[in-house]
């Protein structure tokens, strides 16, 4: 003892990831996922004891038990995920069910601003994540485009600028010699929604409210497919995820023509040669976000330019985004551990020790040559707003021989799925909700590719697409009925 009381017990040491895995299955401490769906993170809980979700759509009506979801859900007027995320901190029986499980809560969410990190430190819980400010900051295509290409992360030949008119975007893309078919991004935007393509005045003119009197990034328009991985910046490095492909734009699951609907995983992703150099890429991109005081779970849209076969960099999202089920069901992620474990370890009180070189140079040879798995993100596509009457439930689905779909059982998660003629559906929209244009309707994951070599949805896609949405029917609002829409995207991917 010394004279100020007894010694301090030391802080725990893990060493290893099996000491690792062995610390989140024995977690004592309450750990919170906070959003308006569980989907980001569906399966997390299989790996860690004491984590739960807190959502306000209520996707397993009430049959999933890490799932808390509150009794009054009558508010329609979210703005966005953070919107909802605030409600739900100030939601009496939500605040009632952290109470419930003790001091010493921690949390985590897809998305949240000042307000949100607020009312969770009012609730006595401490957020696992960097503030809000350095995530808006680091989250502007702009800023992570000058970060990147001092960190030798090329983007798209492009230009930065303000423009006022179609004659000034045309002034400002040759002076960078770019020419007049083009791309042009906004520095913030949700799956897509502020990526406009413009090739002549009548396209300016219909997207010119959404870019005048800001900067923007113009590039020149490449014939391209995206490439996605995570990450994890760490005190030890940057842990890297497996590679997917995207599906982007296609008219049958989004009205956006930039908008991401989807992903295929599977090993054979890239060849050798290419996989190593993405992974540089987003290793790079993790010494920026790290450099910048970054720490935790991102994601990186690369592009792969298909005429020259360069990658060059989409944008980076320094969150959990919608693909993160997809890098934490891989068969890497179960050799070790999920991705989002590490983002977890930085904000648990103990000190690891864990060789992350190793990690990803074994990530990187990969497991499981067979494993393919693929999401599709269901999104209303109609401009009529009508009410939901039928809504499919969420479980494991099957597919027939003959494409119809129906219920096979009730499901927590895809674990179960046995084989391409399965599919776990997870609720987003259900009966008693508006059906209106670019609104979430649900999320389904399934063994096999979703899209074909040259890119077009795969027939056990379309199948797949047209067996859920024939599971909806909805009705007209009455004339002059007063409606406010839901919030649309509630699984963030950008």
């Amino acid at each position: 003892m010394h004279a100020g009381g007894p010694e301090p017990e030391p802080r725990r040491l893990l060493n290893g990831v099996s000491d690792v895995r062995a610390f989140f299955h024995t977690n004592a401490v309450p750990l919170y996922f906070i959003s308006p769906t569980p989907f980001n993170l569906l399966g997390i809980d299989r790996w860690v004891r004491n984590f739960f979700y807190l959502t306000y759509f209520d996707s397993f009506e009430g049959a999933h038990p890490r799932v808390f979801v509150p009794r009054r859900r009558d508010r329609r007027d979210f703005g966005g995920m953070e919107d909802v995320c605030n409600h739900l901190l100030c939601d009496p029986e939500t605040l009632e069910f952290i109470a419930h499980r003790g001091p010493g809560g921690k949390a985590c969410f897809v998305m949240l601003d000042e307000e949100t990190q607020a009312l969770a430190h009012k609730a006595g819980l401490e957020v696992m994540h960097p503030s809000a400010a350095l995530r808006h900051r680091l989250g502007s295509k702009i800023v992570m485009t000058r970060l990147a290409e001092e960190a030798g992360v090329p983007s798209v030949p492009n230009v930065i600028g303000r423009v006022g008119s179609y004659d000034e975007l045309l002034t400002l893309a040759k002076s960078a010699g770019l020419g007049d078919d083009l791309v042009v991004e906004a520095a913030y935007g949700d799956a897509g929604t502020e990526t406009f393509f413009l090739r002549g005045q009548r396209d300016w003119d219909h997207y010119a409210g959404d870019l005048v009197e800001q900067e923007v990034k113009v590039m020149k328009r490449i014939r391209n497919v995206e490439v996605c991985l995570e990450g994890t910046v760490t005190r030890h490095g940057t842990v890297v995820g497996t590679a997917m492909t995207s599906l982007v734009g296609y008219p049958e699951l989004t009205p956006y023509k930039g908008g991401w609907c989807g992903n295929d995983i599977w090993r054979g992703v890239l060849p050798p040669e290419q996989t190593h150099a993405v992974r540089e890429m987003v290793r790079k991109l993790g010494d920026v976000l790290r450099r910048e005081g970054y720490c935790g779970y991102f994601e990186v849209d690369l592009l792969h330019d298909l005429d020259s076969d360069e990658f060059y960099l989409g944008e980076v999202n320094p969150r959990v985004s919608g693909v993160s089920t997809m890098t934490n069901l891989t068969t890497e992620a179960y050799a070790d551990m999920p991705l989002f474990l590490f983002h977890l370890l930085e904000y648990m009180d103990v000190d690891y020790e864990l060789d992350v070189e190793e990690i990803n140079a074994r990530w990187e040879r990969g497991y499981g040559e067979d494993e393919v798995w693929g999401q599709l993100m269901i999104t209303e596509t109609s401009p009529d707003l009508e009410l939901l009457t039928a809504a499919p439930r969420t479980g494991v689905w099957h597919l027939d021989d003959d494409g119809r779909i129906s219920f096979a059982r009730w499901g927590n998660d895809w674990d179960s799925l046995v084989d391409e003629s399965e599919a776990f559906y997870m609720r987003v929209a259900a009966p008693g909700d508006l059906r209106c244009k670019g609104a979430q309707l649900g999320v389904l994951v399934t063994r096999g590719h979703l899209q074909t070599n040259d890119y077009q949805l795969t027939e056990h896609a379309r199948r797949w697409i047209e067996g859920i949405e024939a599971q909806f029917a909805s009705t007209p609002l009455a004339s002059g009925a007063a409606a406010t829409p839901i919030v649309s995207r509630l699984v963030a991917r950008a």
